[in-house]
C-alpha cells in the first residue's frame, strides 16, 4: 500500500498510527484538513478486514467531514479516528482511556466524538485523558436525533425539487439501517405521515420500528429492490455502487450514511437513472452541528436553526448540479471547495 501517494491523492495532512497493546488498543487518526479550523470527526469502532480497509475507510471518512464543515458554514476541519476492533469483546474503559491519550498527543489539532460503534459514555471515558473531544453525555449528548432531522429536512428538500412539494405523507420510505440514527429519522417520517419499509442485519432494531411506526420490514438485501419514493441510507457506506444502482426502483436518495458512493462516478450513474441524490455529507451534518453547542457554545436553538437550513444548501446544491448539468454528488463538492479557498 502507498500510503504517501493515497494521502497525496485526497489531500490529508496527516495520518498517525496509534498502538497500545495492553489496552488492546490499535487505530488510526486521520487528519485531512485545518484549514478552516480544528479538524474534527467522530471515533468509530469497527472490524475491518485489513489495516488497508482501515486505512481507506478513515481518509474517506477524514475527508467527507472537512467538506461537511464547509458546506456548512462551520469554523472546522475534518478528521476521523478507527478503532479496530471488536466493541462487544474490548475492555472499553482501558480501549478509550488509551485513546485519549492519543488524541491529546495532537494538541487540539483533532476534536473526537462519537460514531458508529462508539457512544456517548465512550467519550466521557476519553474525556478524563483530553479536553479535545465532544459529544459528552452530560452536555450535547446523543447528536442522532439531530442527524436524523437534518436527514429529514433533506429530503423535504429533495421533495420540493423532484415534486414541487416538501409533504412527505404517503410517500413510501425504503430505510437501511435502524439504528440510533434509523430509529430517529423513521419516527419522524412516521409523524410526517410517511410509509415505512426498512431493513437492519439487528432483527430486534428491525421489530422496534416495526411496532412503534407501522413499518414493513423484508430482509436486508432486499431493501434495494422494494418500490419506493425515497431510499433511506442509514447504515455503513459504500451500498450505492456497481450492483446495487441498477435494482433501485426510487425516485430520491437521502440518508444519513457516510461515504454512501462506493466511487466518484457513482453519482454521475444515479443521475443516468434519474435518482436524485442527496450527498450523504449534506443530509448528515446535523451530528457535527449539534456538536457546535460544545464547541461553540451556541445555544440549542442556534444549532437547530443551523440544521434546518440544510433544507437550503440542499437546494443550492440541485441548483448548481442543473446549471452546470453535473450530478449533484459533483456539485457539492465544488460548492464545498469554493468555501475552502
Amino acid at each position: 500500500m502507498k500510503a504517501f501517494e493515497i494521502m497525496e491523492s485526497m489531500g490529508h495532512e496527516q495520518v498517525m498510527l496509534c498502538c497500545d497493546e495492553a489496552a488492546g488498543y490499535r487505530a488510526l487518526i486521520a487528519i485531512h484538513s485545518t484549514r478552516l479550523g480544528p479538524a474534527v470527526g467522530g471515533t468509530r469502532l469497527w472490524t475491518y478486514a485489513s489495516d488497508k480497509e482501515a486505512f481507506i475507510d478513515a481518509l474517506r471518512l477524514s475527508r467527507g467531514m472537512t467538506y461537511k464543515s464547509a458546506l456548512a458554514g462551520l469554523p472546522f476541519g475534518g478528521g476521523k479516528a478507527v478503532i479496530i476492533g471488536d466493541g462487544k469483546t474490548v475492555d472499553r474503559d482501558r480501549l478509550f482511556h488509551a485513546h485519549g491519550r492519543f488524541v491529546e498527543t495532537l494538541g487540539g489539532r483533532y476534536v473526537t466524538a462519537e460514531d458508529v460503534g462508539t457512544s456517548t459514555l465512550d467519550m466521557d471515558i476519553v474525556r478524563l485523558e483530553t479536553k479535545h473531544v465532544a459529544g459528552l453525555a452530560a452536555r450535547s449528548g446523543d447528536p442522532s436525533p439531530w442527524t436524523a432531522h437534518g436527514v429529514f429536512r433533506a429530503m423535504q428538500a429533495a421533495a420540493h425539487y423532484r415534486w414541487h412539494s416538501e409533504n412527505l405523507s404517503g410517500k413510501t420510505v425504503a430505510l437501511q439501517g435502524c439504528g440510533n440514527v434509523g430509529y430517529c429519522l423513521a419516527k419522524e417520517l412516521h409523524e410526517a405521515g410517511a410509509k415505512l419499509i426498512v431493513a437492519d442485519l439487528a432483527t430486534e432494531r428491525v421489530q422496534r420500528v416495526v411496532n412503534e411506526f407501522g413499518a414493513t420490514a423484508v430482509k436486508p438485501e432486499r431493501i434495494y429492490h422494494v418500490a419506493a419514493d425515497i431510499f433511506a441510507p442509514c447504515a455503513l457506506g459504500a451500498v450505492l455502487n456497481d450492483e446495487t444502482i441498477p435494482r433501485l426502483r426510487v425516485e430520491i436518495i437521502a440518508g444519513a450514511a457516510n461515504n454512501q458512493l462506493r466511487e466518484a462516478w457513482h453519482g454521475a450513474a444515479l443521475q443516468g437513472r434519474g435518482i436524485l441524490y442527496v450527498p450523504d455529507y449534506v443530509t448528515n451534518a446535523g451530528g457535527i452541528i449539534n456538536g457546535c453547542i460544545e464547541m461553540l457554545d451556541w445555544e440549542p436553538a442556534q444549532a437547530l436553526k443551523k440544521v434546518n437550513a440544510i433544507y437550503d444548501t440542499a437546494l443550492e446544491v440541485f441548483a448548481l448540479a442543473q446549471q452546470q448539468g453535473i450530478a449533484t454528488a459533483e456539485a457539492a463538492d465544488c460548492l464545498a471547495e469554493q468555501r475552502l479557498r
